[in-house]
């Protein structure tokens, strides 16, 4: 979904709730400078902690103390309670998130911020006015099976807003242990990889042997009856004989997301 109109209106005084870093340096050299006020910069500031509406108490501290801004998880949530969340975090300055969104939920933020962008496949709300720049480095984000790809995809796009170049690499499961083979260099040029696998999550541990990367599984809830919903690809992936294979919870691709670009800029930067 995409719109032309302006997104939501800043709160008073003009500053932003959640400053990040950058904004913050702005603020205070323009009390240095004089453009603004000591009044005003206190008012700015005593907003930062936390932002208050009462259903929930929005994190605005979160991108100056990790990197990015609180990401909403839309499951257990009202539409019009996602939506005013969403609206908030667009008064932030830097791309904002939400996660597991239906449908209805997609269309109740877009009334509200028409420039969101609603990823179906990843089930992913992303509002991005400015795209982060893109770091050095590859994200590449892996699955076993094409049912696996919705979970990939929340990875891949969460990697993405936050400042990666990624590539994917779908429908490569040991089933047919050729169709991976034959990606060999993409694997081992990434920086970080992300495997997304269902069944007994036997790919992540292929991959692990293979490049010498972090590699970060995710058991997805794909499979039958003995699968119980993801436990046996969970369980597989945490018994991986190849090291450096890293796992999270099942179906957390956005986990996954995250934690390889915390990883990626960490090599970028020098400190990993």
């Amino acid at each position: 979904m995409t719109g032309a109109a302006p997104h939501a209106t800043p709160p008073p005084g003009g500053f932003r709730r959640d400053l990040g870093e950058q904004g913050l340096r702005r603020l205070l050299e323009d009390v240095r400078e004089g453009r603004v006020s000591l009044d005003e910069a206190l008012g700015a500031l005593r907003r930062l902690p936390f932002d208050d509406l009462g259903y929930a108490k929005l994190d605005s501290h979160r991108a100056l103390r990790m990197g990015f801004a609180e990401v909403v998880l839309c499951e257990g949530k009202r539409p019009e309670q996602v939506a005013a969340i969403m609206r908030r975090c667009a008064e932030g300055p830097g791309p904002a998130l939400a996660t597991r969104a239906s449908a209805e939920v997609a269309k109740a933020v877009h009334a509200v911020i028409p420039e969101v962008r609603y990823e179906a496949l990843a089930r992913v709300l992303v509002y991005e006015p400015e795209p982060l720049p893109k770091r050095p480095g590859v994200i590449l984000v892996v699955s076993a099976g094409t049912s696996d790809i919705p979970v990939a995809e929340e990875a891949a796009v969460a990697a993405e807003v936050m400042g990666n170049r990624v590539e994917r690499l779908f429908d490569v499961g040991v089933a047919g242990l050729h169709r991976l083979l034959a990606h060999l260099e993409t694997l081992t040029a990434a920086s970080v990889l992300v495997v997304v696998a269902g069944m007994e999550a036997a790919l992540a541990s292929v991959v692990g042997g293979l490049v010498r990367k972090p590699v970060i599984a995710v058991p997805t809830s794909v499979g039958y009856g003995a699968s119980f919903d993801g436990l046996a690809a969970l369980l597989g992936a945490l018994n991986a004989c190849a090291p450096g294979v890293t796992v999270v919870n099942i179906d957390n691709g956005f986990g996954a997301g995250y934690s390889a670009s915390l990883i990626n800029a960490g090599a970028s930067a020098g400190t990993g």
